[in-house]
């Protein structure tokens, strides 16, 4: 990797440094960071204090977090060795995957499956990877299972991986098509009449599918393989009737479909096809007294071979920690 720790620990709690070096001092301003941000993060979440000496880079703490945060410096170093970039999330991701067992209360087992080979997904225009073990979970199973279920609230990237997902499968030709389908309702408000065609009626229900597509090819593609049909969004009303072979199916916001519209969807799977279904429970905007189809299929579909169920939680939160916060004080304010 082109980096050594100099100070081995007789024991890992009576030293209170490590001290690492770093070969490349381009990649090592790569490292820190504008202005030592990528530092100071780390700092922040480990509660160490990381001090550049030259091409050394001192971490002074407690053992546990010091050896945590002397690890995530040398993934990081590793990606810039191999031609990539930090990303604004790599750092938080790191920290969360390298998490013990008893910081996430999983078994021993399934932590060394974590740790053992990294999952990427490969797009026209960027390479994807997961933040937790939660998701690295779920990334394996889209690409292991004829049929996952991904649930969880907000922001836990449960459409976003799906989505790279499909755009990897289809670019390598696994499938020939991607289809991406949500429920057209409305979030506790009444839209109303919605001028213009069927395409720009539906689009804005759409929207956050397009955002995640575009985020994985370039613009012209997408509208290329749109017009061609290779790429379909659409409502999940429109579903009915067909049988959809060779494609990569997302059913985004399953949790306002309702059992009727939950059984007619997994019914269009076809030979040679995926399907994804993505929803969070906390957030159903059907009208009162429909059930949730989501919570059926759960109900129904538990034990069924080929079938994956991923759950996420608000330590599976990617987007913005604030966001984390806010789901976590709604639960609570919930279970009062």
């Amino acid at each position: 990797m082109g980096l050594s720790a100099l100070t081995p620990p007789k024991s890992q709690d009576a030293v209170h440094e490590t001290l690492l070096e770093f070969h490349d001092n381009r990649l090592l301003i790569d490292l820190c960071g504008e202005f030592d941000r990528n530092l100071a993060q780390i700092e922040h979440k480990l509660e160490v204090q990381i001090v550049r000496r030259g091409n050394m880079l001192s971490v002074m703490g407690t053992g546990s977090a010091r050896g945590r945060a002397a690890s995530v410096l040398q993934e990081l170093y590793g990606k810039l060795e191999a031609g990539r970039e930090i990303e604004p999330g790599d750092i938080d991701g790191m920290i969360r995957m390298g998490e013990t067992p008893a910081d996430k209360g999983l078994p021993g087992d399934q932590m060394e499956m974590f740790r053992g080979g990294e999952v990427e997904i490969k797009t026209r225009k960027k390479l994807v990877e997961p933040r937790t073990e939660a998701q690295k979970t779920y990334v394996q199973n889209l690409f292991k299972n004829e049929l996952a279920f991904g649930i969880g609230p907000a922001g836990t990237g449960k459409t976003y991986l799906a989505v790279a997902v499909g755009v990897n499968m289809l670019i390598n030709g696994h499938v020939d098509k991607m289809i991406l389908s949500r429920p057209a309702v409305e979030a506790g408000e009444r839209l109303g009449f919605l001028p213009g065609t069927q395409d720009e009626k539906v689009d804005p229900y759409m929207q956050p599918l397009y955002d995640a597509l575009n985020d994985f090819l370039p613009a012209k593609q997408v509208a290329k393989m749109r017009e061609e049909k290779t790429i379909e969004i659409a409502p999940l009303a429109f579903m009915r009737g067909r049988t959809l072979s060779r494609a990569f199916v997302v059913l985004d916001e399953a949790q306002n479909a309702t059992t009727m519209q939950m059984k007619m969807f997994l019914t269009r799977l076809g030979e040679g096809s995926r399907m994804v279904i993505t929803g969070d429970r906390s957030q159903v905007d059907l009208p009162r007294g429909v059930q949730s189809g989501l919570r059926d299929a759960e109900r129904i579909l538990a034990g069924v071979p080929n079938i994956s169920f991923n759950y996420f939680s608000s330590k599976d939160v990617v987007r913005h920690p604030l966001v984390a916060a806010i789901i976590e004080a709604y639960e609570a304010d919930e279970a009062q």
